[in-house]
């Protein structure tokens, strides 16, 4: 085993440390900086005015999720033939357009009639039913599957710039119970203008191992023009990323060692739950680069503190990844360590270029500003443990809207709770929350107008293991 403070000077392993450090652990105050109380939502029809804007609001909240079908007559057949099975829903991923809000919803277990829904933004009701989306007819039953409609979604990515919904369709069914791939994987794309499905892309099977699971996506437009697209899609069960190019309608498979799960991060421990999960790569989030060469795609694995980054110029060369001919192994470099506990499903960064991360161990949102070091010091918790215990549980999914005045979104859902045990359905077990992206960070170390930490005191150089304490 290697030493915990292996003296050693690299670009890799430069660690900016306190001499008076302290051992982070479960016990501690998760990072906590300067943060905000939360507040539920005001009634409806109460001025946004008259709303502390620094704090998370509760836009949505469901005891469970329900379906808004054309006749009840449609809706009680459904749940007689078990094509609606209310407590099998979940919500998992979140977008925001316009006025509406994209919410995914896999098919997880059997009765979910559709995995891609949407609600009006704002809505008066704080518990709406959601509607499929574009339509029913968009979506296959998973019992005579028609793989050029939708099966599974698991998550989406907004294209603002030129007005589409990207999305990941698993093709598969009953992932917790036996993964049944009923239909390839594939990239969908939507225009937001007509609802029409504009891209319909399979993964090839040379690009889809054995128990793949692919579950999170991310889009980068060239110089503005719509066509010079590339979708990032993880496989989260068979450590790739899938890169695709809407100019080539061809995509490639990149793999890494960096894209694999840590066994030690593997092991969760929340609600009196204690489970594994050995999910690699997962969390993706993009730059804001001056020029889109600039670019660097910051990810990590979900079992794993680690942090990493790669340039997408470097993703966006098929040659590199097709030829087998190069060593691509260090082109992906590790930039910092969350530290125990800090497993992390999904990110995003804001204009201001401040990440904001999910901490799925601590119901929590971090962030970074991503012009200081990735280092712990530099890392801030939005939410008070003590005074926030119960708002946000199972910070499943992260989104940074595109508005003038931007706003980061989180979907919470109880996930584990679901998959191992039993939902309470009087309680109320899925929120949408969103905060104000300036007002949120003005009082932590994330705000790119304060210092960075390392700069106003003494430096220790040390490599440090991941997780480990310091």
């Amino acid at each position: 085993m290697k030493s915990s403070y292996l003296p050693i000077i690299t670009l890799l392993s430069i660690v900016g440390l306190r001499y008076n450090s302290i051992c982070v652990n479960a016990a501690n105050a998760d990072q906590a900086r300067p943060s905000t109380r939360f507040k539920l939502q005001s009634p409806p029809g109460e001025p946004d005015a008259k709303r502390n804007s620094n704090l998370f609001q509760v836009v949505n909240e469901w005891k469970y999720i329900d379906f808004e079908y054309p006749t009840f007559v449609e809706r009680q057949l459904a749940i007689k033939n078990g094509d609606f099975v209310i407590k099998n829903n979940l919500p998992l991923g979140i977008d925001v357009f316009n006025n509406r809000l994209f919410i995914t919803t896999p098919r997880w277990k059997d009765g979910v009639p559709a995995s891609l829904v949407t609600v009006t933004y704002p809505t008066k009701e704080i518990s709406p039913p959601v509607r499929p989306y574009p339509s029913w007819q968009a979506h296959s039953s998973p019992y005579n599957p028609d793989c050029s409609k939708l099966i599974s979604v698991y998550r989406t990515a907004v294209d603002v710039q030129c007005n589409r919904l990207w999305a990941i369709d698993s093709g598969i069914v009953n992932a917790t119970v036996k993964l049944n791939q009923i239909c390839p994987p594939k990239i969908v794309a939507f225009d937001l203008s007509s609802d029409e499905m504009i891209v319909r892309y399979p993964l090839p099977e040379s690009q889809v191992k054995q128990d793949s699971l692919h579950s999170n996506i991310a889009v980068d437009i060239r110089n503005g023009d719509c066509l010079d697209a590339h979708v990032f899609v993880t496989d989260v069960w068979r450590f790739g990323i899938v890169v695709y190019s809407l100019a080539k309608n061809r995509s490639w498979r990149v793999t890494n060692y960096n894209f694999s799960p840590n066994p030690v991060a593997s092991d969760f421990n929340v609600y009196g739950l204690n489970f594994q999960w050995l999910d690699g790569v997962f969390g993706m989030s993009l730059s804001n680069g001056p020029r889109s060469s600039d670019r660097v795609l910051y990810f990590h694995p979900m079992a794993s503190y680690k942090e990493f980054m790669v340039s997408t110029d470097l993703l966006l060369d098929e040659s590199l990844w097709t030829d087998g001919t190069l060593d691509t192994s260090k082109l992906f470099v590790p930039i910092g360590d969350r530290g125990f506990n800090g497993q992390s499903s999904t990110s995003g960064i804001a204009r201001n270029g401040v990440m904001f991360f999910t901490q799925v161990h601590r119901d929590n949102v971090g962030c970074w500003d991503t012009s200081k070091p990735y280092t712990r010091s530099n890392l801030g918790m939005l939410l008070d443990p003590a005074e926030n215990s119960t708002l946000i549980q199972f910070p499943n999914d992260l989104k940074v809207d595109h508005e003038p005045r931007q706003g980061v979104w989180v979907m919470s859902n109880r996930l584990p709770i679901y998959l191992y045990s039993q939902l309470d359905y009087s309680d109320i077990n899925f929120r949408i929350l969103r905060a104000d992206v300036d007002s949120i960070i003005a009082s932590t170390i994330c705000n790119p107008m304060l210092e960075s930490v390392t700069k106003s005191e003494k430096l220790a150089i040390v490599s440090i293991e991941e997780g480990q304490c310091y």
